[in-house]
């Protein structure tokens, strides 16, 4: 849809009463590695940690009326990373894996994709139809799957300045971070992300800057500008919160937006911030929050986009520690529940989806009261981190966590993920799907 079209009909419902003019809304579930056995696994270990019948449980997503297989290959690889399969959900291309919502014509590190021809997503046309938006993750806010959102990469480990070449920064094509402040500048209606919630605050801060968290941690911008303040400058009306104290204090039935950034690079693990570890917000409450936010925001007669990932569950996995990636799971559907209890179906679609799968194995054959943990494994090969500790699987939640995952090599996985629907427009997830075409049952339903 043009954006002039999308201008007429919003002119036009300014003089409607009709119900069908109230503007539809999406919230967008993302459970990155979150692939057909992590789901099966929470499942199980969710019930047993309840001491629910295991046989008969489901996650909350795993109820919804509408479900689909997914096919997450990028045009250049058989199993993908998160940039290739969020930018094809966002855009509706399929692209290369490693880059950041730009069409596959172009080689990966290439800054004509950038400028030449780069594909629109979602968030880019919800700005200028006048939606609200909002971007959520348990992860980096520069991370892929958040990026794929709002910005245009090449190469997708251009989060800020330092990690971005210099031939890039010339050409003006780099620096994740930078587009995401800078986001809806330039565009029609100049929207922006109304609400940013998650970690990565080193990716804004100069390197003179020390972290107020973490005194001995500085920020990653070596072109000395801090990009927190130059968003608090934009225009009044807008908060940044950086713990647990402050989010608690924000009113989310005001107007504005908001920029949350928790940690300087990704969010605790949720295992490690119950118990005590940390001083900021669950998914769970900032997806609250940001429904709740979006939803006054945008009033009767608006819409919103919303996504939410759940990004640690892909750590885990990547750690090779089942507890870290079961509970983070746990913790997505519960996001997931409490989502529902404050939407209206009738006018919102809610997807839950996986970027990719996750190479977990769930083998052997355990009997019926076997705890869950003692039946997952991951495929073998060196698990000696930059530390030289050798870390092994955790089968216990009192197991410690000491430990880097970023460090720790494991692969993805190429199966098909599920897609969950249920809401406006639920109907048209069915059979198997190729990932780019949720972009359109998104753009279909609701702009």
């Amino acid at each position: 849809m043009s954006v002039k079209l999308t201008l007429i009909g919003l002119s036009f419902c300014l003089l409607s009463t009709s119900p069908l003019c109230h503007a539809q809304k999406a919230i967008i579930f993302v459970g990155d590695g979150m692939g057909p056995t992590t789901i099966a696994a929470t499942r199980i270990f969710e019930a047993q940690k309840n001491d629910l019948d295991w046989r008969s449980h489901m996650l909350s997503f795993e109820e919804f009326p509408n479900v689909a297989l997914v096919r997450t290959h990028t045009v250049d690889a058989q199993i993908p990373d998160s940039a290739g399969t969020m930018s094809a959900i966002m855009t509706g291309h399929k692209t290369r894996s490693g880059v950041i919502s730009v069409k596959p014509k172009y080689a990966k590190g290439d800054c004509k994709s950038v400028f030449e021809d780069p594909p629109r997503t979602l968030f880019e046309h919800a700005s200028e139809a006048g939606f609200s938006t909002g971007v959520i993750t348990s992860s980096r806010v520069t991370d892929a799957t958040p990026a794929a959102a709002y910005g245009h990469s090449p190469n997708r480990m251009w989060e800020n300045d330092s990690k971005t070449p210099d031939f890039a920064l010339k050409q003006g094509c780099g620096d994740l971070a930078s587009q995401m402040i800078d986001f809806g500048e330039g565009q029609l209606q100049g929207q922006g992300l109304d609400l940013v919630l998650g970690g990565g605050r080193e990716s804004f801060l100069p390197t003179s800057a020390v972290d107020p968290e973490y005194p001995e941690s500085r920020g990653a911008r070596k072109d000395g500008k801090d990009l927190i303040v130059n968003w608090l400058r934009k225009d009044d009306g807008r908060y940044f919160v950086w713990n647990l104290d402050q989010f608690r204090n924000l009113d989310p039935l005001g107007s504005g937006r908001v920029l949350g950034l928790f940690e300087p690079r990704e969010m605790l693990f949720n295992l490690e911030r119950v118990r005590g570890k940390g001083n900021e917000p669950s998914l769970v409450e900032m997806t609250e929050f940001a429904i709740r936010f979006l939803e006054n925001k945008a009033g009767k007669d608006g819409g919103y986009l919303l996504m939410i990932e759940g990004a640690r569950i892909d750590h885990g996995n990547h750690a090779k520690i089942p507890i870290l990636a079961l509970t983070e799971t746990v913790e997505f559907s519960k996001a997931v529940k409490k989502a529902l209890s404050l939407v209206d179906l009738k006018d919102t679609l809610v997807l839950v989806t996986a970027d990719h799968s996750s190479s977990i194995a769930f083998t052997g054959y355990p009997e019926a009261d076997m705890p869950i943990l003692a039946s997952l494994s991951y495929p073998s090969f060196s698990l000696i981190a930059d530390d030289g500790r050798d870390h092994v699987m955790a089968e216990s939640e009192e197991e410690p966590l000491e430990f880097d995952p970023s460090s720790i090599p494991s692969p993805h996985a190429g199966e098909d993920v599920a897609v969950y629907a249920i809401g406006l427009g639920a109907s048209k997830v069915h059979g198997t799907l190729e990932q780019h075409s949720l972009f359109d049952i998104i753009f279909e339903t609701i702009l």
